[in-house]
C-alpha cells in the first residue's frame, strides 16, 4: 500500500461495497423490510418505543422523511402508535406483535449470514475487526452525515 491516502480510499470504497451488500441482503431476507426499516424497527425495540421526533433526531433526518418511513411501517402492520401514559398529547411508536416477529426473523437471518461469512476467520482476526469497528463507529458519534438509517 503506497500511503495513508491510498488506504483511506480503499476503506471508503470497501465500506461502500459493504453498505450495498447490507441493503441487498436485507432485501433478500425479508422483501418488505428495507435496511432503513430494519434499522428503525431495531431502534424502536432497543428503546422500548419512542416518538417519531426522537427517531428523526437520533438519525439526523428530516421529520418528513421519518414520517414517510413510519407511515410505511404502520401500513405494513409492523408499528403502532400508543398514547404516552406520562403525557397524553404525545404518541409513542411501538412494534406490533407482527413487527416483533419480522424483526426477530431478519435479525436471526443476519446473525446466521455473519457467522457464515466470518466462519474462516481466526479468533484474533475477529477480535481485531470487532475492535476496529467499535473504534470507527465511536468516532462517528454525532458527526456530520453519520445518521445511520440509510
Amino acid at each position: 500500500m503506497a500511503d495513508r491516502g491510498d488506504a483511506i480510499e480503499i476503506i471508503q470504497r470497501e465500506m461502500t461495497v459493504f453498505a450495498r451488500r447490507a441493503r441487498a441482503t436485507a432485501a433478500r431476507m425479508h422483501p418488505e423490510l428495507s435496511l432503513v426499516s430494519f434499522t428503525l424497527l431495531s431502534h424502536l425495540e432497543d428503546q422500548g418505543g419512542c416518538r417519531a421526533t426522537d427517531l428523526a433526531a437520533h438519525y439526523t433526518l428530516d421529520k418528513s422523511t421519518i414520517s414517510r418511513q413510519v407511515a410505511a411501517l404502520e401500513k405494513a402492520g409492523l408499528v403502532e402508535r400508543r398514547q404516552d401514559p406520562a403525557d397524553h398529547r404525545v404518541q409513542v411508536l411501538h412494534l406490533t406483535e407482527r413487527g416483533v416477529g419480522v424483526l426477530a426473523q431478519v435479525t436471526d437471518s443476519r446473525r446466521i449470514a455473519f457467522h457464515e461469512r466470518l466462519a474462516g476467520w481466526s479468533g484474533p482476526d475477529l477480535e481485531r475487526f470487532a475492535e476496529y469497528l467499535l473504534r470507527y463507529n465511536a468516532g462517528a458519534e454525532g458527526g456530520p452525515g453519520e445518521g445511520g438509517a440509510g
